[in-house]
């Protein structure tokens, strides 16, 4: 019998395009996992907010995964600092939708702190073990965004309370876990890292005149890329700064930048946009940086193959996916040395870290690697070796539902629980008209 699974991803669906503020690595990781354990035989089910009127209650997404709409709150786009207000009513209709679907999941899997609420809840009325993404964690948030970071001030109690209610805790790297054991004394027993994933049917290299041309880049140029969120966490005020000071070789240099709110670069409708501009301005490279909005998750192979370099320089970063992108399709990366990146980036063989917010640093290593073309195509075949190795969706599912296994056994049959979760006192709490979290 297929193990069912929900999954539970507020504010980051599988079906949104990628690149905006609230849309990036967090809808890929949903997105990819549950497509991964689906084709290994499990049944999964997104809950997310609904926030399209355009879209019906229920997608049939693809073969074993469903993406199904929660109202929380108007049906329209929030951000996602401002949901945890909308979350009792989520808890509500997810419940309320359990119920009259019967639906017997044996798993809820959290991604982020607000879905970690509603599957707390959830757990506490139907009796469902969770384990829970945390994607990122407020405390180490504030440690680098200070008075930037706009989240309520409940979030790290309430992080406080889910790392101790999970049934297990999935950090994304090392430092990850770090994080989670001493900021909030996770149990270790209780925390495995499980890093994310590329998709090989995506990512994988083109070959670089017939991207270039594909995207009409100019073939003779060095051309390095940028690509994600457009954020200030995200550092590209930082890469548009040490493109004015590297050492130029015979060939001419541009930076491309993808993301944005918009499939143009509007600066209007992407703040961010505007500001790095402004960026590019002051340090004279604006005639050697492209925008170029947001792009469907389809062009990106070609963006990354089409590039010498991949940079991504993010003040933190929880794990990062797209430098295993840029990998797989055989670009080197320059990262910063924080999180997942100093984990999935090997420093010298596949690209090079650098300190974050420090421009001349990573001037000095892009100037190093666009003027060494005999390192710059080892890296590029070692970049391939090492994802490929380690990274892929496929062996990032396998991991995943090892860990689920391990879960549910110790839930279920160990505890001799039969696994249903219309309890009688879940039944009760309905009749009564339950308020989750009123």
């Amino acid at each position: 019998m297929k193990k069912k699974v929900a999954f539970i991803s507020e504010h980051a669906s599988p079906l949104a395009t990628l690149g905006g503020v609230d849309s990036g690595g967090q809808n890929v990781y949903v997105a990819e996992l549950s497509k991964h354990l689906a084709r290994i035989g499990y049944e999964i089910d997104v809950f997310t907010r609904w926030e399209d009127p355009g879209f019906p209650e229920v997608v049939d997404w693809m073969p074993g995964v469903r993406v199904i709409h929660i109202q929380a709150g108007p049906v329209d786009v929030v951000p996602k600092e401002e949901l945890l207000q909308y979350m009792p009513e989520f808890s509500l209709n997810m419940y309320e939708f359990i119920l009259e679907h019967k639906i017997n999941y044996q798993l809820i899997h959290a991604n982020f702190w607000t879905s970690s609420l509603v599957a707390s809840q959830l757990k506490k009325l139907l009796q469902i073990p969770f384990v829970v993404t945390f994607h990122a964690l407020g405390y180490i948030r504030k440690l680098y965004q200070g008075s930037q970071d706009h989240f309520p001030e409940e979030r790290i109690r309430i992080e406080e309370q889910i790392v101790h209610e999970a049934d297990h805790i999935i950090a994304e790297c090392p430092q990850d876990r770090s994080d989670l054991l001493n900021y909030y004394s996770a149990y270790p027993e209780l925390t495995t890292v499980i890093p994310c994933g590329f998709s090989i049917q995506d990512f994988y290299p083109v070959e670089q005149k017939k991207a270039r041309q594909i995207l009409r880049l100019k073939e003779n140029e060095i051309i390095f890329l940028q690509l994600g969120r457009m954020v200030p966490r995200k550092g590209v005020d930082n890469v548009i700064r040490a493109l004015s000071r590297i050492k130029q070789c015979q060939q001419s240099v541009r930076l491309v930048i993808v993301g944005g709110e918009s499939d143009l670069p509007d600066p209007e409708l992407c703040p961010e946009i505007k500001r790095l501009q402004h960026v590019a301005q002051e340090e004279g490279v604006s005639l050697q940086v492209t925008f170029t909005g947001r792009k469907s998750r389809d062009m990106l192979k070609h963006y990354y193959s089409a590039a010498d370099v991949f940079i991504s320089t993010p003040w933190y970063e929880p794990f990062g996916i797209t430098p295993l992108e840029a990998m797989a399709c055989g670009t080197p990366v320059i990262g910063s040395q924080v999180g997942g990146i100093k984990y999935s980036v090997a420093d010298g063989e596949t690209g090079f870290l650098v300190p974050p917010n420090d421009p001349d640093a990573l001037a000095e290593k892009m100037s190093q690697l666009i003027c060494d073309p005999e390192l710059l195509q080892q890296m590029k075949k070692n970049a391939i070796e090492r994802v490929n190795t380690l990274f892929t969706w496929a062996k990032v599912a396998e991991e995943v539902s090892d860990l689920y296994n391990k879960v549910i056994y110790r839930t279920y049959e160990a505890a001799g629980r039969p696994q249903t979760v219309l309890t009688e006192r879940a039944e009760q709490l309905l009749d009564a008209d339950l308020i989750i979290g009123g």
